[in-house]
């Protein structure tokens, strides 16, 4: 009753309200009930009376972080939280990170999950406790159950009651008190539509803005459904019309009901219901207990009644919502109560077929659907083992799987062909059936009850019966003539294969467990092959093939002519028992149990051999017509995916047929299948073949095929690694495996990982052999850490190896042939050493002494002996090569392990020394073996030949040791002998002739050389002099003056003679001069603003429009940087080049809208070289001083004088301004006499010709267009403020990086940054001649009155707020606007020094107020030195002017101490500047990191080492001077604590699925949601983009923290993926956590990108990205 009046009152749902006011009213007095007493006393004591759960149970979120441990879990679906994994001991494990997808569970504490160390700290059980089970309701008061039983009953009823009702208007059994005329339109959630066709009609159906409709999606899809719209019926019935209309016109149309409001207020209240309960039985065990028997109750209707099966099979039909708050009340009910799990799982799995029927049609994904919890039932092995033997699950898994897929051909395969997109879809949602079968075996057994073991093989026989219909499915057919039309439907077949390849490993685990088990599934399994190849001869002629003697009955049939299928499941199912009954040695203890006697082996691989044949016919090209969808198959029958149960066991089973009849026959019957009895069986045939014109083609294709069956008899008898055919163990197998793979190349370990099969616990066993056949190389800064092979591992490679792709083979042949020059060995690649077949395998080696085997060895060297007359091909005679080598080995092995009684079968080497019978009496093969190896067209195979030669003899020496009668030499072991010493003479003679012949060369060209140098001797000089003058500029390292001290500035400055600097434009490749009055040259750069070295990061960015940059306040929260590639071109090249680029971008906007890497509306452009990234030109000027310089007087005047001299003249020059009020009266100007010499209406001539001084307003605009974010205008007052200002702070940024890297201030930076500093200063410098005099005047006054105060300039920022050094480069920079109209003979070298002085002085002033130096209780070394006497003299004084606000200081080591370290910085900056400006080389002390910088710093900008002597040389005005800073008001207010210094605030955030890490500033943001979104600047951008313009100006850089990815943006529309710097132990980064393994921080790398940052290449970076790699630039970026 209360219900509708508290929920659902109105358009916008309320929710803090509606909760607060349903505790109050509602579930308040049901808790009070429940406990008996206030409920805030009640609930502690109940949980204090609990015992602690061991189990842990925590449910995962979307995104949250899970580990699996690869040594204890019992399979991979075991976890941990993040919580218990850090108390656990697996955290020393090799474990696995990866993200949940949400809805599971943290497996601690299930003793079942894990092998060992089950529990974590917290979880781990009172070892005081017994451990038997007692009932938890024992903790309970008798009355308390009581009512929880009431209460719960009644309570979880109506809440499945009203979740489960269908009606809209009206309500289940409670009747309505007045039924108001209040509805909702409710919109549910689906998969079909995208979040854009939600939005979209959301705006046309509910007149909506985009932004509510988003805000609607976004619920939606969190929650399942949304009401879009309250009032009448009718009202919200027309909403609902629009949207179905608009959304039905491709897909089923959105769900949408219109619903009465008390009906949505129950249905809210219910789920409210159901989130208290869970939180209610959180306290207490023994609720817990009686909710579960409140829950699974059978009801009145009998079966599925209860409620739990109400709400599990009306499971589909919720919302999102709804599942997901009673899966959550399951979870942390049923499936935490051990005794209820059991019986859950029994009620889940007999409504199983039910529940994946209703999965089936749900338009919710997997982890929505209730299905999903097989996953949490499935893979408890006591569970699942329970559910076969009582509820036959295997058998109900298999059955509903077969259910699900009914089309089926006539003769009842399986049949895929042309789906519907809804066919899909269901076969996409069956494959999830397999993996629930997949998690009931994944646990095997370890003791078998007769139970078990029935209920597995009636399982097992449903498996077959699904196998049975796999066996022969999409059968293909050879087509001749025209190219097939459609490509047929191959990979439904091939996904089933897949998702079922685990499965069927399984299942054959199972088998091997058991000895009776095995033996019913073999014969099962034989049974069922029979069936399917009844029917196998009829109607077939047999034919006889007879050949060297032997004959055999076969049936007639071709490959390239029938119909042929690559699926072949239940043969090959039985190759892997048979395997099993060898290796469980069932095969020798019961072989009267077994059918294998009526085994008809032509039968067995009539089948696997064709798909084989299949293969090699594609290989040879007979099948080209059939298109890509054959090649796929091919491709995926090979595939590690899929070989262990497609590939591999077919050649087992043709091993098995093999091992059991006669080889000759099973060579004949082989090839016939191949289409080549006829060549081999008639003599001559070859000859025949090559005389007549035969098609080229097919002479091709029957080489290849004639290769391939080769290939395949190597593979018969050599591959006898897998545990049951040879004598080895799984080791073995891996280690094979891994060292052909490494034989290719080094690999990375996730290389490896992928080239090798997994598991069903996804795993390979690698790591367990790894270390034994291969080394470990750690990566550099890039690239990844690789395993080489061990060299004494390389005598195992197998060339023929069966598992090699064709490229693969190739690379390994060449990698190894490579190796063993280097090692200076013969270059064979012989067979290795083979471990011995089982017993069941053991006549298998006889294939290689057949008679027919013989014949096609013989043949074949007959071809290649009378090379000529025959078709036939190296690598063919290579694969016989490498048989005979095979043969040898066998031999060897067998006569080395002999034992007394026993007598060799193996006698290959007198087969092959016999020639051939009469009439054609063809030699023997060892006869020709001998002649080939001195053939001249078989260079390449010599070595192997010889090899063969060689193991022969050992051979026959060994026998001649067994046996005892001595045999005479054959003349054809001395004939071999005699021929390799002569081989190796002829070779010894060709090298020493080549030999000599190279020395002489050599000789003479060296004398060649001698000759042309002395004829051409002057041309030599003058390029070295040309050298000399064209590398960039000025040479600094070599002064021209090298023993006087080195000065940068000031009357005192070393004069430096004038260098010619000559350049060349790269685009017209012309020579020119730097000169002030000839064309301009400029350099390509790049300005953009920075916050590389901001420490306020939060400050608001005042209007671009009104804000004066004058002054750069010390936490450099934005300066403009320019970087430079250092590449030169002529102006007006540059300006035709970049009008080509506009002129392409427009032509190229009307074709089609991309972005392209620059942005040419920004002015950006590639640099023509190397296509670095830049919007602008910086012109090349010779130095600029030397122009404005004027002849000196000797007599200069000091600071004193001169600071009085120039608050004169700017007094005057204000006067002047004043001047146009004429009213002025005479007596002023007579009173205010001019200073001497200077003449204020002097005009200054410009000295720079027209081109450059068109450059110099170009790079100065753009310096104020980008720093400044503002429409360019060069006439803009503040246009040189931007320009000193950039100059200023690229040097600071270079000297931080220097600085950071511990480098020397000169002589260590690449040239580009050189020659882009030399520019930025000159150009700086000059940038005063194209701007407005009265402007850069005023600039002037305005600076020098913040550190010399004058009336006019009132209110300036005090010296705390005032970054010194962008302070004195605009001083310096702006000073001869003023000095040019004076003409007293001052220099301007004084005025620079005295500038510099000066504000060298303010800076210490700043850093004495702002040291907090808390004294060290340790006085270190007062020694007293002069400085430290001068500096606490200094700091009393400055006591004296702020009033004692600042704290006594006793220790002048502490304060100068802290002012050589506050000052360097400064001083560092200031020489570069100076360096730059004046162009005097650096003294060679400061271009290496050595002691006493210092000194050296202060000696080349001319300043005394004491830097305080400069505040007592000059101290009458000093002392004014400091007053006045003083006593500024914000001085006094920081002094007294008033202003703080500012934190980053870091943001937490729940349930972020895109977490994200700004490595800037290190605040967390959301990336890549449609939460996030923010609008800048008009347009919707994701957090991280809108982030960039706050913290980076627009660039930044981010960690993706759970897809591991860093991530640089630039703007709106640039962006690229960086390698992270975690590495595994592997030495690899791990993007998007897809390996899992664990990571660790890789300093270097780190190191790597912070450089980036700090030379400002991010955008550099991003364009060099884009360029190269063409899909970066469709990313939407400014969506992240």
């Amino acid at each position: 009753y209360y219900v509708p009046k508290i929920y659902c009152r109105g358009p916008n749902p309320a929710p803090q309200r509606e909760d607060l006011l349903a505790q109050h009213v509602l579930l308040g007095p049901m808790e009070w009930y429940l406990c008996g007493e206030d409920p805030a006393f009640g609930f502690p004591k109940l949980e204090q009376a609990n015992k602690p759960s061991h189990l842990c149970g925590r449910v995962f979120k979307v995104g949250e972080p899970t580990y699996s441990c690869r040594d204890c879990a019992v399979d991979p679906t075991c976890v941990l939280c993040m919580e218990c994994f850090l108390g656990s001991i697996h955290r020393e494990h090799r474990y696995r990170m990866t993200t949940s997808g949400g809805g599971g569970f943290c497996d601690c504490g299930d003793t079942e999950a894990w092998k060992e160390g089950p529990y974590c700290q917290k979880h781990e059980l009172n070892t005081s406790e017994t451990a038997e089970e007692e009932d938890p309701l024992v903790h309970l008061p008798e009355d308390m159950v009581v009512r929880a039983y009431n209460i719960f009953a009644i309570t979880f009823k109506y809440a499945v009651d009203i979740l489960t009702w269908e009606k809209e208007n009206e309500l289940p059994g409670l009747e309505m008190i007045e039924k108001s005329d209040t509805y909702y339109c409710m919109l549910f959630n689906d998969e079909v539509h995208t979040y854009e066709q939600v939005i979209y009609t959301l705006q046309k159906a509910v007149n909506c803005t985009q932004k509510e409709a988003i805000g609607f999606a976004t619920t939606v899809d969190r929650d399942g459904r949304r009401s879009v719209r309250y009032g009448d019926f009718q009202y919200c019935d027309q909403a609902k019309s629009v949207i179905v209309r608009n959304t039905s016109r491709q897909t089923k149309p959105l769900k949408v009901q219109v619903m009465h409001s008390s009906i949505v207020a129950h249905q809210s209240f219910g789920l409210k219901l159901l989130t208290w309960l869970g939180s209610v039985i959180g306290y207490s065990d023994g609720l817990r207990r009686i909710l579960c028997q409140v829950g699974l109750q059978e009801g009145p209707d009998g079966e599925n009644s209860s409620l739990v099966d109400k709400l599990m099979l009306y499971d589909s039909k919720l919302w999102k919502g709804a599942r997901n708050v009673y899966h959550q009340l399951f979870m942390s009910s049923l499936l935490m109560d051990l005794k209820y799990k059991k019986l859950f799982a029994i009620r889940f799995a007999r409504n199983y077929e039910r529940l994946q029927s209703d999965f089936m049609k749900d338009d919710h994904d997997r982890e929505f659907s209730i299905a999903d919890l097989s996953i949490q039932i499935f893979t408890v092995p006591s569970l699942a083992r329970m559910l076969i033997t009582e509820e036959n699950l295997m058998t109900t898994i298999i059955k509903t799987f077969m259910d699900h897929l009914r089309h089926r051909d006539i003769q009842g395969r399986f049949q895929f062909e042309r789906y519907t997109a809804l066919q899909a879809f269901k076969f996409r949602r069956v494959q999830s059936l397999i993996v629930d079968l997949k998690y009931v075996l994944i646990s095997k057994p370890t003791e078998w009850s007769d139970d078990l073991r029935h209920k597995f093989l009636e399982g097992f026989d449903a498996f077959l019966e699904l196998l049975k219909c796999m066996q022969g499915m999409d059968p293909i057919t050879r087509q001749v003539g025209q190219h097939i039309e459609m490509e047929p439907e191959w990979e439904a077949a091939f996904t089933l294969q897949m998702k079922l390849t685990l499965v069927i490993s399984m299942m054959q685990d199972w088998c091997a467990l058991d000895e009776k088990v095995l033996i019913e599934a073999y014969k099962k399994c034989l049974t069922v092959l029979m069936q399917c190849h009844s029917g196998f001869t009829d109607g077939e002629q047999p034919i006889v093939l007879s050949m060297c003697g032997h004959s055999v009955e076969t049936i007639r049939y071709c490959v390239s002519q029938e119909k042929v299928s690559i699926h072949l499941p239940v043969s090959r199912l039985l190759a892997g028992l048979h395997v099993l009954l060898s290796k469980t040695e069932v095969a020798y203890k019961f072989p009267e149990l077994l059918p294998l006697s009526e085994l008809s082996p032509p039968m067995l691989i009539e089948h696997p051999l064709r798909c084989l044949v299949l293969c090699a016919q594609v290989h040879a090209g007979m099948w080209r017509r059939n298109g890509f969808s054959l090649v796929n198959q091919i491709y995926y029958y090979h595939n590690v995916k899929c070989r262990r149960e497609m590939f591999d066991k077919d050649i087992v089973m043709l091993q098995t047929g093999v091992s059991m009849m006669d080889p000759n026959h099973f060579l004949m019957i082989m090839l016939s299948r191949f289409e080549l009895y006829q060549i081999f069986s008639t003599p001559d045939y070859g000859k025949r073949f090559s005389t007549e014109n035969t098609n080229k083609d097919v002479v091709q294709q029957n080489n290849t095929l004639i290769e391939e069956m080769l290939y395949l008899i190597i593979m018969i008898v050599g591959e006898r690694f897998s545990p049951g055919i040879g004598q080895v163990n799984a080791t073995d197998e891996i280690k094979r495996e891994i060292i052909h793979q490494l034989s290719i190349r080094p690999m990375a370990h996730s290389e490896l990982v992928k080239a090798l099969p997994e598991d069903e616990n996804r795993e390979t066993g690698m790591e367990s052999v790894i270390e034994e056949v291969a080394c470990f190389k750690k990566p550099g800064l890039t690239g990844r850490g690789l395993y080489e092979l061990k060299p004494e591992c390389a005598r195992n490679f197998n060339l023929y190896f069966y598992h090699f792709s064709r490229a693969e083979q190739s690379k390994a042949e060449e990698a190894q042939r490579k190796l063993k020059r280097q090692n200076r060995e013969d270059t064979a690649l012989p067979p290795p050493a083979l471990p011995p077949f089982c017993p069941l395998f053991a006549s298998l080696v006889n294939i290689l002494q057949s008679d027919v085997m013989l014949c096609i060895m013989g043949t074949i060297l007959q071809w290649a002996v009378e090379h000529n007359g025959y078709a036939w091909s190296e690598s063919m005679l290579q694969r016989v090569l490498h048989l005979l080598g095979m043969a040898l080995q066998e031999e060897k092995q067998h006569l080395e392990n002999l034992s007394e009684e026993n007598v060799v079968t193996f006698t290959f080497t007198q087969k092959i020394s016999r020639p051939g019978e009469a009439p054609n009496n063809s030699p023997s093969i060892l006869a020709m073996l001998e002649t080939l190896q001195n053939a001249s067209h078989l260079e390449v195979h010599k070595d192997m030949i010889r090899w063969i030669l060689k193991t022969f003899n050992t051979i026959k020496k060994l026998r001649e040791s067994s046996s005892t009668s001595p045999v005479a030499e054959t003349e054809g072991n001395i004939m071999e002998e005699s021929s390799r010493d002569k081989d190796k003479a002829e070779r010894k003679r060709k090298a020493e002739i080549a030999r000599l012949r190279r020395e002489k060369i050599m000789a003479q060209m060296s004398e060649m050389q001698r000759h042309f140098i002395n004829e051409n001797k002057e041309l030599f000089q003058q390029t070295l002099e040309e050298l000399d003058t064209s590398t960039s500029g000025v040479h600094e390292n070599s002064p021209v003056i090298s023993d006087a001290k080195l000065t940068a500035l000031g009357p005192e400055q070393t004069r430096v003679a004038e260098h010619r600097q000559v350049v060349m434009c790269i685009l017209c490749q012309e020579e020119q001069e730097v000169k002030v009055d000839s064309r301009a040259m400029v350099l390509a750069a790049f300005i953009q603003r920075s916050t590389v070295l901001s420490k306020n990061r939060n400050k608001i960015t005042p209007d671009p429009e009104k804000y004066d940059p004058l002054f750069m306040h010390p936490d450099l929260s934005c300066g403009t940087h320019t970087g430079s590639c250092g590449h030169i071109m002529h102006a007006h090249c540059w300006q035709r080049y970049f009008d080509a680029v506009q002129a392409k971008e427009q032509r190229r906007q009307q074709r089609l809208r991309v972005h392209t890497s620059y942005d040419v509306e920004n002015g950006e452009f590639l640099c023509p070289l190397c296509e670095c990234l830049s919007n602008t030109v910086i012109p090349l000027l010779p130095p600029p001083r030397v122009l404005f310089n004027r002849l000196d007087f000797s007599g200069q005047p000091n600071l004193t004088q001169w600071i009085k001299t120039i608050s004169q003249q700017i007094k005057r020059m204000y006067l002047l301004r004043d001047e146009d009020s004429a009213s002025k009266s005479e007596e002023m100007c007579i009173f205010l006499q001019l200073p001497e010499g200077f003449r204020p209406d002097f005009k200054p001539k410009n000295p720079y010709s027209e081109s450059i001084k068109e450059m110099l307003t170009t790079f100065g605009t753009a310096t104020y267009k980008v720093g400044l974010k503002v429409h360019p205008n060069e006439e803009d007052p503040r246009v040189p403020i931007m320009c000193w200002g950039s100059c200023a702070y690229t040097i600071q940024t270079i000297e931080r990086i220097l600085a950071d890297e511990d480098k020397p201030l000169f002589g260590h930076l690449p040239c580009r940054q050189d020659d882009c500093l030399t520019s930025l200063t000159r150009f700086a410098a000059a940038h005063w001649t194209v701007s407005s005099l009265p402007a850069v005047q005023a600039h002037f006054c305005t600076l020098l009155a913040s550190l010399v105060p004058n009336e006019k300039n009132g209110n300036l920022p005090c010296i705390l707020d005032i970054d010194m050094f962008h302070l004195l480069v605009s001083l310096v920079l702006s000073f001869p606007a003023i000095h040019c109209q004076d003409f007293s003979g001052v220099s301007l070298g004084t005025g620079d020094l005295h500038l510099f002085h000066l504000v060298t002085m303010a800076h210490i002033i700043q850093i004495l107020l702002t040291s907090s130096t808390e004294e060290n209780g340790m006085d270190q070394e007062n020694t007293n030195s002069e400085e430290e006497v001068a500096v606490l003299t200094l700091y009393k004084f400055l006591c004296q002017c702020t009033g004692s606000a600042l704290k006594e200081i006793s220790s002048g080591w502490h304060l100068w101490r802290n002012l050589k370290a506050g000052i360097m910085p400064f001083l560092r900056c200031s020489a570069l500047f100076f360096h730059y400006l004046n162009g005097v080389p650096a003294p060679s002390e400061i271009q290496v990191n050595g002691t006493n910088q210092f000194e050296h710093l202060c000696s080349y900008l001319s300043l005394p080492n004491n830097l305080t002597c400069l505040f007592q040389e000059n101290s009458e005005i000093l002392n004014t001077l400091i007053e006045s800073w003083c006593s500024n008001s914000e001085v006094k207010r920081y002094l007294e604590g008033k202003r703080h210094a500012i934190r980053c605030p870091k943001s937490g955030g729940d349930k972020s699925r895109a977490p994200t890490l700004c490595l800037v500033c290190g605040t967390m943001l959301c990336s890549q949601s449609y939460c996030c979104q923010t609008e800048l600047e008009g347009e919707d951008v994701g957090a991280c983009t809108a982030h960039t313009y706050t913290c980076g100006s627009g660039v930044g850089i981010f960690l993706r923290v759970r897809e591991c990815q860093v991530l640089f943006l630039a703007g709106k529309t640039k962006g690229c993926f960086y390698p992270p710097p975690y590495l595994d132990d592997y030495g690899e980064t791990d993007q998007g956590l897809r390996r899992g393994n664990p990571l660790h921080l890789c300093k270097e790398r780190f190191k790597k990108i912070q450089r980036l940052w700090q030379q400002h290449s991010i955008t550099e970076e991003i364009g060099h990205a884009q360029e190269a790699n063409q899909t970066l630039v469709g990313i939407d970026w400014q969506h992240l």
